[in-house]
């Protein structure tokens, strides 16, 4: 198993850094694109085809940037194509999605309580709604719909939502986000592989061939190149959400999500209207965006239990967390699944309890996300006990 964690590491490591040179190679050329200021009319440069031009000065040096309306007289004899980036982030991010949730089903995948499924079913429910979400997407696409950018916008955030209120009834809160992290990936990699690649590809052979190329092939994927920077920002929040139970771990979870993406959405939108010269348009969506970000954290806070008048002993917290939490939680776990404690947690004396007894009330208590798939069986009168418990004060003494 200790190897299984440095593969995991490894592959996560991959998946970040190609990320990170996707999500910037797509920011950098939607700022570009939205920047360009069109040559002197009827110049050397209008008369070459060129339609905006920008200068910039980075690392000690000038640069000039010129895109051509279609395409230059010849193509050079090199020029550089951005695609791997795409690809090895969906290919990586594809892997540790089978490994952890696939091959973990029963810890990270399933939770019963919600639907007493196999784990294959859910294995198959989740690679159906991933590769299925971009055939809807590409319908969408190339339905009259794509024609007005506002509508389009609108319905394909509803599909999404649907889609994450679909799937928060069947899978665990984390297993959930993680497959509409994992089905905007696949359409924003998708986008790359299927459409503005092989548009890119169609420009550049007729370009050789001395044809003028077709203008669509460009519109298309600087269409679909937009559409993946809106995905973006809300990709990158699920990307993280895994540290932040209270999200995923909520009861409105697919609502929370829903509001977290159109946040990123608001600030997305600002900055290409920003690029475009049109911040004071926008002016408003930032602190609109703050707003919405402040009522999400107000909507997923807990909301306080009754405390019962009888106290709780210490002797009956510390039974639980023996009983649900310590089988994972130790030196040397008696669960096969870790080879070491999750996050360095223990619980195994009352003093590793005590410590702890913040994280325990809200993964336990306020969110339900651990134990992990809820293998031990802890009940929910457990979880009343262990949240009266930490709310009272509990002492080790007692």
């Amino acid at each position: 198993m200790e190897i299984m964690e440095w593969v995991q590491l490894a592959i996560r490591w991959i998946h970040v850094i190609t990320g990170i040179a996707w999500i910037g190679a797509s920011f950098y050329f939607v700022w570009l694109d939205m920047n360009l200021t069109p040559p002197v009319k009827e110049g050397a440069k209008d008369k070459a085809g060129v339609g905006g031009e920008l200068w910039a000065i980075h690392g000690g040096g000038f640069y000039e940037v010129q895109k051509y309306r279609l395409a230059p007289p010849e193509i050079p004899s090199t020029l550089h194509w951005f695609k791997y980036e795409a690809y090895f982030t969906w290919i990586s991010g594809f892997i540790l999605l089978v490994i952890l949730y696939y091959f973990g089903a029963d810890i990270y995948l399933l939770d019963r309580s919600r639907a007493d499924i196999s784990a294959d079913a859910a294995i198959l429910i989740g690679l159906g709604t991933i590769f299925g979400s971009w055939i809807i997407y590409d319908l969408l696409c190339k339905s009259p719909l794509i024609n007005h950018q506002g509508w389009f916008g609108l319905v394909l955030f509803l599909l999404l939502t649907l889609a994450a209120f679909l799937l928060s009834q069947i899978f665990s809160g984390r297993g959930a986000y993680i497959h509409i992290g994992a089905l905007m990936g696949t359409i924003m990699a998708a986008n790359v592989l299927k459409v503005i690649i092989p548009g890119q590809i169609a420009l550049v052979t007729a370009t050789k061939k001395g044809e003028a190329p077709d203008p669509i092939y460009g519109l298309r994927a600087k269409q679909r190149s937009l559409h993946n920077n809106y995905f973006t920002l809300p990709v990158l929040f699920i990307m993280i959400s895994n540290h932040y139970p209270m999200t995923f771990g909520n009861s409105l979870n697919w609502l929370l999500l829903a509001g977290l993406a159109l946040v990123g959405v608001m600030v997305r939108h600002y900055f290409n209207m920003k690029n475009q010269g049109r911040a004071k348009q926008g002016f408003f969506l930032l602190p609109a965006a703050f707003v919405l970000f402040c009522a999400i954290a107000w909507l997923a806070s807990p909301k306080s239990n009754e405390v019962p008048a009888e106290k709780v002993s210490f002797s009956d917290v510390e039974k639980i967390i023996h009983d649900r939490c310590t089988s994972c939680h130790a030196a040397k776990p008696s669960n096969a699944d870790y080879p070491s404690p999750p996050k360095g947690v223990r619980l195994e004396t009352p003093e590793q309890m005590a410590r702890e007894k913040t994280r325990i009330r809200q993964q336990t208590v306020d969110t339900h996300t651990m134990p992990l798939g809820n293998i031990t069986k802890m009940t929910e009168e457990e979880r009343k006990i262990l949240g009266w418990g930490i709310s009272q004060g509990a002492a080790i003494t007692d």
